[in-house]
């Protein structure tokens, strides 16, 4: 066997890679297949064991192969990577003229060779022969770092990013439009109960953007304290570079395992909910049939009509417990998922600490960085906390404010709503009970007989229904285009304001590479968020009022005209029917007078009812912001942060 050499150069993300002495048939290359723009550029590295076919070639057996990758990160290899930096590849039988071919994709780990720096990286065979002793060969392979400075700051270091994802609004525009579902609902007595599973959503959404926030600010501050401390001399550009690639690449881990952690613990959750809540229901439906068997006995010895009334109160009181049973149920899962959530949040706010205190004290280990450089830098780290902490409290006070006054807002909307209602059936209703009483009025003073009544009354009351009937399939038809129409408007105003609050995020990139001072840059980050957060509150609260005017309008539009076809069935059809029966023009003529009076009384009484309502509704939003004071909440959120000192210092 003849040693060969044979020198091949690859460009590997910038650096040169040299095999300067492939020994005897046993052959190292490496094949490169560079991507250009990616983070980790890449090379096809080949192992190649040749047993040439020469008079003195022989049949192998037993074949080991330990790659060194000491500072690779490996891809798509067949080996078995070992804890002392060697990759292992076996071969049982290698006959003379044939070959033993390994391939794998390798990068550089992120800094792990600085600029004129070597890795020697031998790959070592050994194999049974025809010799009596085990034979051991090396191929050499060396790293050569030659560096190519391209000015990439998102590829070298921790880089501003925008922390509002689309996932985030998505979720944020889906919570909108289920505002308008609970307006719009066939269930007027349970928009309360809607509006307060919707204020728990909106609640743990608001904790997960601020989280984002808090996440994208503590990667922004370790960046900055990197950039000042390069600045000032006392960390190399280069190993700056180096450890926000290495931050950069740890901080995506971590935020990979956080996501698949909670995903796990989303579906056990679940899991657990949904077998809690069939246990509960099935217990709640074997006390109702016990309920409803023991209450049927005691119903045999009362009336029909009795026993009816009774059975029909203990549906209803069944189905207000198993409806409570199932908000009771949905309100702990939500709790047990806000749980989960905060716990995976305080767990990745430590990990953000330990990856800055491990690449610190690596840095020191190598001689990157000086001690009292560390000492200054960890100590300024500390101190910036305080002031991170501070500024959450104060992101967490104001969204907790505007999330306060929006649902107290929303709350006096579903009320307002409740209000209209109550007025259209009080209109509908007077209509409706001025047809009967007029007909009666005529058999009272001797005009009809009781049986000319009873037609009169049947033909009223079936009026009456068209005219109900034909009110609620315009109102469900009405209601569905205008709900189409106030959902298109919501998310084409909310996208626009978030496009817009993007932007804003991304000038605040501009400003982070500007930054000099880290107290500077946090203030830009409280006037952004703060601003943000109103901003939409204000678009939200006009949007939620629009949509409670158009469906009032729309309300009321039609049922006046419902009810003036009961008054117009009133003063022609009827009448004229009692004409015709023989009633006195006069004493008909009076009657309706009176009833005109009696409307337009009742029309105004109602409106007053419902004037009254609404301002006991804006005087409950009042006293309801008065009470949520962002002042207030600040200080209060700055109290549990002092009470936190106390307790953990």
């Amino acid at each position: 066997m003849a040693a060969s050499r044979c020198p091949f150069p690859v460009e590997l993300c910038g650096r040169r890679l040299i095999f300067p002495a492939a020994m005897c048939d046993v052959t190292r290359a490496s094949e490169s297949r560079v991507s250009g723009q990616s983070t980790a550029q890449t090379a096809q590295v080949r192992l190649l064991v040749n047993n040439s076919q020469t008079p003195d070639a022989a049949n192998l057996s037993d074949l080991v192969l330990l790659d060194n990758v000491t500072g690779l990160t490996i891809w798509a290899s067949p080996g078995n990577k070992t804890s002392a930096g060697f990759q292992a590849f076996r071969k049982q039988f290698l006959p003379v003229g044939d070959a033993f071919l390994v391939s794998y994709t390798a990068a550089l780990e992120a800094g792990g060779v600085g600029s004129g720096a070597r890795l020697l990286l031998p790959a070592l065979l050994s194999f049974e022969s025809s010799s009596p002793n085990r034979t051991q060969l090396k191929a050499l392979f060396t790293v050569t770092a030659e560096e190519k400075i391209k000015v990439q700051h998102h590829e070298s270091k921790l880089e501003h990013s925008q922390f509002t994802s689309a996932d985030g609004v998505n979720e944020d525009l889906a919570l909108n439009d289920h505002m308008v579902d609970i307006l719009f609902s066939e269930d007027p007595g349970g928009m309360l109960q809607a509006l307060e599973e919707l204020e728990i959503a909106t609640l743990n959404q608001a904790d997960a953007e601020l989280e984002a926030c808090r996440t994208q600010i503590s990667k922004d501050v370790i960046a900055l304290l990197l950039r000042n401390l390069a600045s000032s001399g006392r960390l190399s550009t280069q190993v700056e570079r180096r450890m926000g690639a290495v931050f950069k690449k740890q901080f995506l881990s971590l935020e990979r395992e956080i996501r698949e952690e909670l995903d796990r613990k989303m579906v056990a959750l679940t899991a657990e909910c949904d077998l809690e809540t069939r246990k509960k229901t099935e217990n709640q439906y074997q006390r109702e049939v016990a309920a409803t068997e023991e209450a049927e006995e005691l119903l045999k010895r009362v009336s029909e009509r009795s026993a009816a009334e009774c059975s029909a109160s203990l549906r209803a009181l069944h189905g207000l417990e198993l409806g409570h049973l199932r908000r009771s149920l949905a309100l702990q899962k939500e709790e047990d998922f806000a749980r989960a959530r905060r716990q995976l949040a305080v767990f990745q706010r430590s990990e953000l600490h330990n990856i800055f205190f491990a690449q610190i004290k690596s840095a020191i280990f190598k001689g990157e960085l000086k001690p009292e450089a560390a000492k200054m830098l960890l100590q300024d780290y500390c101190n910036i906390q305080e002031d991170v902490e501070e500024l959450m409290d104060y992101f967490q006070a104001s969204k907790r404010y505007h999330l306060s006054k929006r649902f107290g807002h929303r709350e006096y909307l579903v009320q307002n709503i409740q209000s209209s209602e109550t007025r259209v059936q009080g209109l509908l209703s007077a209509a409706a009970a001025q047809l009967t009483l007029l007909i009666q009025k005529h058999e009272r003073a001797g005009y009809l007989d009781e049986g000319q009544m009873e037609v009169l009354l049947e033909r009223a009351q079936t009026e009456v229904f068209s005219v109900k009937q034909k009110l609620d399939s315009d109102l469900k038809q009405e209601k569905k285009k205008l709900r189409q129409k106030l959902i298109t408007r919501r998310r084409r105003e909310m996208l626009q304001k978030h496009k817009e609050q993007r932007k804003e995020q991304l000038s605040l990139g501009d400003a982070f590479r500007a930054a000099e001072d880290v107290s500077q840059y946090l203030g830009q980050w409280r006037s952004l968020v703060a601003g943000h957060i109103a901003a939409l509150e204000e678009l939200q609260e006009c949007l939620d009022q629009a949509a409670l005017d158009g469906l009032r309008a729309l309300t009321l539009s039609l049922s006046q005209r419902a009810a003036e076809e009961l008054w117009r069935l009133q003063n022609s059809a009827v009448a004229q029917e009692l004409l015709r029966r023989g009633a006195p023009w006069l004493f008909l003529q009076q009657v309706l007078e009176e009833h005109s009076k009696e409307t337009a009384a009742r029309a105004e009484q109602l409106e007053a009812e419902e004037r009254d309502r609404d301002q006991e509704g804006v005087q409950s939003v009042r006293q309801r912001l008065k009470e949520d004071d962002l002042e207030a909440a600040t200080e209060e959120q700055a109290e549990l942060r002092r009470w936190q000192r106390c307790i953990f210092a």
